[in-house]
């Protein structure tokens, strides 16, 4: 049993990335029911749980079975590689126009939970559909200023160098490099990507391609959703989650201090990953105009490289940065 993705022609030239705030609000209420998940989100855990505690999630959580269906309505694929939270809202808001075929999804999705479409909230949700969208929409809204909109900059961050890392992947190596880097239980061979999965599913991607989407809290698990006629998505776990909510590795060294002067030599270090300037100014506490003028100095000596994603423009550290801010010695 497997879930495979079989591509044509036409769907090699249009695999593309995106990260969704929607997504990782919906995965952040999911992991809050999940332990096995926990592993690496604790201090965050810590930090939102009075926050946690004064939301009903109930009716979010009756639609994220453990096995089976998620409403596809309530999480559609990102139509850029960029877009706001409100953006993707509106979006799960205007399902409410087609207030059948919000039901099937719905009780697709309840049937396989047992009891879940008998209950008080399940028979509510399949009696006014177009009642449910609005109402999972505020409850979204509220999960996305609780949970993840104080944290966006450090996981927006986060999302957006594992994107950068396997961009390169891919224009080095081909969608073969691309997916033995993703997820374990990805394989690639003869034009179909195959998910290893206790269930069978198979979809033809039909000239839509695939869009890749990284999540902070997708792990361990790896992702592929969604049914026609919604775009065909991968979703696995971003890179570095590991250390996502941790401090930074350590003072700037005084030497380097010195030399770049100190406001350049902090930002020069708290580049171990990709960043954008927004990033980088929610990380140092400083303001972005401070932390741009400090970013064009660096660039210009040969510190720092540059690359555009979507509408931010991400900096990161060339080999004489990093032997400066490690001491020569390499990154582990």
């Amino acid at each position: 049993m497997a879930y495979h993705f079989r591509f044509g022609a036409g769907d090699l030239l249009r695999c593309r990335f995106s990260l969704s705030p929607l997504w990782e609000t919906q995965e952040a209420v999911r992991t809050l029911r999940r332990p096995a998940r926990q592993q690496y989100h604790l201090p965050w855990l810590r930090r939102i749980r009075a926050a946690a505690d004064g939301l009903d999630l109930r009716p979010l959580w009756l639609l994220m079975p453990r096995a089976g269906h998620h409403p596809d309505f309530l999480s559609p694929p990102p139509l850029g590689p960029s877009v706001t939270f409100e953006e993707e809202v509106d979006r799960v808001r205007s399902a409410a126009a087609g207030p059948e075929a919000v039901r099937e999804d719905l009780r697709r999705s309840l049937v396989c939970t047992p009891g879940a479409a008998e209950s008080d909230l399940g028979r509510r949700m399949l009696a006014d559909p177009a009642r449910a969208v609005r109402e999972l929409a505020d409850l979204y809204e509220q999960a996305w200023a609780a949970l993840i909109a104080p944290h966006w900059p450090r996981l927006r961050a986060l999302l957006e160098a594992d994107i950068l890392f396997h961009s390169r992947r891919l224009a080095a190596g081909g969608l073969e490099a691309l997916f033995d880097g993703l997820h374990p239980d990805l394989r690639w061979s003869r034009g179909t990507l195959t998910i290893d999965r206790p269930t069978h599913h198979d979809r033809s991607l039909d000239g839509q391609g695939l869009l890749l989407m990284p999540s902070a809290f997708v792990w361990p698990e790896v992702v592929g959703g969604y049914d026609p006629p919604w775009q065909p998505t991968l979703v696995y776990p971003a890179r570095g989650i590991g250390a996502l909510w941790t401090a930074s590795a350590g003072p700037t060294p005084q030497a380097l201090a010195r030399l770049l002067g100190r406001g350049r030599a902090d930002v020069l270090c708290a580049l171990d990953e990709p960043a954008s300037t927004t990033a980088l100014a929610h990380r140092l506490g400083l303001a972005p105009a401070t932390v741009s003028a400090h970013l064009k100095a660096l660039h210009g000596a040969g510190l720092l490289i540059s690359a555009r994603h979507g509408h931010r423009i991400l900096y990161e550290r060339t080999p004489l940065a990093i032997a400066l801010t490690t001491g020569g010695q390499p990154r582990t």
